[in-house]
């Protein structure tokens, strides 16, 4: 949506601008300037997000050529034993533990077997070892991190575009743009649609008036989407993902998982996860797929081994495309019985939306499509950011940007409209706190230049006499 003005002053107060004057008349020159200033002071945040995220939609498709190699093998006879598969990679790589081993999911597709502890991997990330199903071979080892299994093209694309290889502090700049690109969208729309028929098209106009034809309708098409990535940003953003989260468990929402307690003690039986051993523990790898295969845990499967003497196996589902898998089990090594299981029909349904909302977000729930339309989102964000500036610049005069638009907006809205106005925005700050913090520091600047130039204004006529 609209990144700057997509009015003069002059436009705003003229009778005939807002399409349903006792409607719009009092809240469009507030939302004018809102409009304004987020969008002059936030687009640069959400240039960097269009980017980067136009660059992570695209890393999917570029890692499996990058990365062919490990990632897939000729197709053979028969899969071997997935307990050889582990050998195999052990023997290769023996260094760390093995924490998760993930079964060639389709018939050119390599085994992974992940190490954790490897001297050199981040902390966060893990050692995959890529196995032939067929030969046992290696293929090849590379850092991966995540759920999705990114390998370091894309690992390096994701935590550029949500940190900017920052850290914690960097997630603050993906967080802020979240917060703003809806509101930005929603007052874009708001404005666009306030305005009569006969001034939103583009045959025929040129200048600001051109600029603005395109970029209303070019974000009038776009708002739902930026209205989709703003929410589903958020939920796993620092501060208000966690806000999110505890409104979830509190109203029952949180998303279920599968119980790794065994409920017994299983020394004696190989060595654990945290042992530094194959990964193998009681009765062993294979029994533990099949008894997770028997529960109806199809491929692509993840096994994880016993955490401690007292743990389960868990088997889940890692299918994130459509339909959705994302079944688990928990399995006893000592005996291959299930214990738990969990199913992902079951989940309650916020818990379903938060999964599909952040698959999407992500561009794995609907594959290749999927990726398409984050980009041509991210590019659409960047062109119109590109015009909301531009109509800023020819909004001024001969090679300056145009003025900010006038004080003293809030003082038309009438007070019944006024007060349950900022009591939502007071709440909406609360849960979204970035929003809630660097929209009062705005009310807060502009309050304090807008004392100065009132006392500038009186000293003059003073100063004059």
């Amino acid at each position: 949506m609209s990144i700057a003005p997509s009015t003069t002053p002059e436009e705003a107060t003229q009778p005939d601008a807002p399409a349903s004057p006792s409607r719009w008349a009092p809240l469009r020159p507030l939302i004018l300037r809102l409009h304004f200033y987020a969008g002059v002071l936030v687009a640069p945040f959400l240039l960097v997000a269009a980017a980067t995220g136009f660059l992570y939609a695209g890393a999917f498709q570029a890692e499996k050529l990058v990365y062919a190699h490990e990632l897939t093998v000729p197709v053979g006879d028969a899969k071997l034993p997935i307990s050889q598969q582990v050998a195999a990679a052990r023997e290769a790589h023996p260094e760390g533990t093995v924490s998760a081993v993930r079964p060639s999911p389709e018939a050119d597709a390599t085994t992974r077997v992940m190490l954790s502890g490897v001297k050199g991997v981040d902390a966060d990330h893990t050692l995959a070892v890529f196995v032939d199903p067929y030969t046992a071979k290696v293929r090849g080892a590379l850092e991966q991190y995540g759920s999705t299994g990114a390998l370091p093209l894309r690992t390096w694309i994701d935590e550029f575009h949500r940190d900017l290889h920052l850290g914690e502090n960097g997630r603050l700049y993906s967080e802020l743009a979240a917060s703003w690109l809806w509101l930005i969208a929603g007052g874009g729309l708001v404005l666009w649609f306030s305005r009569r028929r006969a001034l939103r098209k583009v045959r025929g106009t040129s200048g600001r008036r051109r600029t603005l034809g395109l970029h209303g309708t070019v974000g009038v098409w776009a708002a739902i989407g930026f209205f989709f990535l703003s929410a589903t940003g958020l939920t796993w953003s620092a501060y208000a993902g966690a806000n999110i989260d505890q409104l979830r468990t509190a109203l029952g929402q949180a998303t279920p998982s599968v119980s790794a307690s065994s409920g017994g003690d299983h020394e004696g039986h190989g060595g654990a996860a945290g042992t530094g051993g194959s990964g193998e523990h009681g009765v062993g790898l294979d029994k533990v797929l099949a008894a997770a295969r028997a529960e109806g845990l199809g491929d692509p499967v993840e096994i994880v081994p016993p955490a401690d003497s007292s743990s389960a196996y868990v088997v889940r589902q890692v299918q994130r495309s459509w339909p959705t898998k994302q079944d688990a089990a928990a399995i006893d090594p000592s005996t291959g019985a299930v214990t738990d299981v969990v199913r992902f029909e079951d989940y309650p349904v916020l818990a379903k939306l938060t999964r599909w909302g952040i698959d999407l977000h992500t561009g794995v729930l609907f594959g290749l499509v999927n990726q398409i339309a984050l980009m041509l989102l991210a590019l659409s964000l960047i062109v119109l950011i590109v015009w909301g500036y531009r109509m800023w610049w020819q909004r001024g005069r001969g090679s300056a940007f145009g003025r900010p638009i006038p004080r003293g907006a809030w003082q038309q809205v009438p007070p019944q409209v006024l007060v349950p106005l900022v009591a939502v925005v007071a709440v909406v700050g609360y849960f979204v706190p970035l929003l809630g913090i660097s929209l009062a520091a705005f009310v807060v600047v502009d309050v304090i230049l807008g004392e100065v130039a009132h006392r500038r204004g009186r000293q003059k006529p003073a100063e004059a006499s």
